[in-house]
């Protein structure tokens, strides 16, 4: 049985790829306006970000709370896209040309860990070797949660990406 965040996480992810999937290397390497990152560096960061699977699986305690006490400041902070963040340097983007098939293969690896780790692991305890700013220590399904909701605010920036692309003419 589907957790609901196992579900959660499937359809970010499969939206996530579906985009970037639509694009060509061109349109994928193309920067849509002045200070934005591509739609390549926008999968860049979100498959740096997923390596958070590590933390997930390191060193980890009963938790002593609601295991879902923090679900709704992070949804309230990563789902207001009028806000706008700056990443953390060790998840920058790469600045140069993404490959396509590359980035993809690396992204459905990484998307396919989290979501195994999600159905076959406790998500109640609480992750110790990391500190979310704002936050403190998360449990792993609160860390689940700002993945798919980071996922989710990404997917809405490559949406405003998209729109700006210039269409590649057919010969």
């Amino acid at each position: 049985m589907e957790t609901e965040i196992i579900k959660s996480l499937k359809v970010s992810f499969e939206e996530l790829i579906q985009m970037l999937s639509d694009l060509d290397q061109q349109q994928l390497n193309e920067v849509p306006f002045e200070g934005s990152w591509t739609a390549a560096q926008v999968g860049d960061h979100l498959f740096q970000s997923y390596e958070l699977i590590d933390i997930l699986k390191e060193n980890v305690v009963p938790t002593s709370r609601a295991i879902d006490e923090k679900v709704q400041g992070i949804k309230e902070l990563f789902l207001n896209f009028k806000m706008k963040f700056q990443s953390p340097v060790s998840i920058l983007p790469y600045r140069g040309f993404i490959d396509k098939a590359e980035l993809l293969h690396g992204l459905n690896c990484r998307t396919n860990q989290l979501i195994d780790f999600a159905g076959s692991n406790d998500l109640s305890l609480t992750c110790t070797d990391f500190e979310f700013p704002g936050f403190g220590t998360l449990t792993r399904l609160e860390l689940l949660i700002f993945i798919d909701v980071h996922t989710k605010r990404h997917t809405h920036q490559l949406r405003n990406i998209i729109t700006c692309l210039q269409p590649i003419p057919y010969s």
